[in-house]
C-alpha cells in the first residue's frame, strides 16, 4: 500500500489515544487530554530544536543558530496561547472529572523536566519523581550533558574571550549559575561581537518566554483551583508560584545594570 496522509501521520494510532477516564465522559475532558498531549509533542520538538543549537554553536554556526532561536521561541509563544484554550474550561468544568486523574500530574511530565535540564534549571532532586521509570536514565544524562548556556559559553571561549576556567568545568547537575567573573566578558561581546551579542539577546528572549509560560501556568491553575493542591502530590499553584522569577541565564540579566 503506498504512503499516504494517515499513514504517514500515523493518525490511526494518534486519534486513538485520547481516552477519557471519567463517566459520559465528562465534556471538558477531552479538551483537557488533547492540550496537554500537544504540550507534550511541542516538547518533544523543543527537546529535537535545543539539541540541534547545541550542536550549532559546538560547530560555530551562528547564522542557522539564529533561525533555530526563531524557531524555538516562536514554539514558546504557542505553548503560551494553549493556556488561553485551557482558560476556557470552568472550575466546575475541571471538577467534573479531576478526580479521575488520581496520582496523574503535569509535575510528573519527564519530557518538561528533560527541557528544563537541557536549559539549565537543574535539581536532581527531581529524579525522585521519575524513579522506576523509562525517563529516569535519560534524566540522569541529561544531568551530566552540557546545559544550553555550557554550550554557549564554552562558543564565546573558542571565539577568544577569557571565560572562566571554573565556569567552563562546572558541575553539571547544579543549576547554570551567576558568575560575577564572567560579566565584563559579556559586557566585552555585546561592544566588540554584534553576532555574538545578537545570540545573547535570543537566550534571553527564551528566557522570558519560559518565565511567561510558567507565569500563565501558574494562574490557569489559580483560576482553576485556586490554593488546593495539586494533583500527584504537588502543592498546585503554591509550587508553581516558587518557580517564578528565577532566570535560567542570570548573568545576562545581571549585566543589565552594568552595561
Amino acid at each position: 500500500m503506498s504512503l499516504t496522509y494517515s499513514s504517514y501521520l500515523e493518525l490511526e494510532q494518534l486519534l486513538a489515544c485520547q481516552r477519557p477516564q471519567s463517566e459520559g465522559p465528562e465534556h471538558d475532558e477531552m479538551l483537557f487530554i488533547v492540550i496537554h498531549q500537544v504540550y507534550e509533542l511541542w516538547f518533544k520538538q523543543l527537546l529535537h530544536e535545543t539539541d540541534h543549537l547545541i550542536a550549532l554553536f559546538g560547530e560555530d554556526r551562528l547564522h542557522d543558530a539564529a533561525f533555530t532561536f526563531k524557531r524555538i521561541l516562536t514554539i514558546l509563544k504557542v505553548l503560551v496561547a494553549q493556556i488561553d484554550i485551557l482558560e476556557t474550561m470552568t472550575p466546575l468544568g475541571f471538577l467534573s472529572f479531576r478526580s479521575r486523574l488520581e496520582a496523574a500530574s503535569g509535575f510528573q511530565s519527564p519530557q518538561f523536566r528533560e527541557l528544563e535540564f537541557l536549559l539549565g534549571a537543574r535539581n536532581p532532586k527531581m529524579l525522585v519523581w521519575h524513579a522506576a521509570t523509562p525517563a529516569h536514565a535519560r534524566l540522569e544524562q541529561r544531568l551530566a550533558e552540557p546545559s544550553l548556556w555550557d554550550a554557549f559559553v564554552a562558543l564565546i571561549a573558542r571565539h577568544g574571550y577569557p571565560v572562566p576556567s571554573a565556569l567552563l568545568h562546572r558541575d553539571r547537575t547544579a543549576p547554570n549559575p551567576d558568575t560575577p567573573e564572567l560579566h565584563p566578558v559579556l559586557i566585552e561581546v555585546y561592544r566588540t561581537r554584534p553576532e555574538l551579542a545578537s545570540l545573547c539577546e535570543r537566550l534571553v528572549d527564551l528566557d522570558e518566554g519560559v518565565q511567561e509560560w510558567r507565569y500563565r501556568h501558574v494562574k490557569m491553575v489559580e483560576r482553576t483551583i485556586g490554593t488546593k493542591q495539586g494533583t500527584g502530590g504537588s502543592s498546585g499553584a503554591d509550587y508553581l508560584r516558587r518557580t517564578l522569577f528565577h532566570p535560567l541565564f542570570p548573568d545576562l540579566w545581571a549585566i543589565r545594570s552594568e552595561l
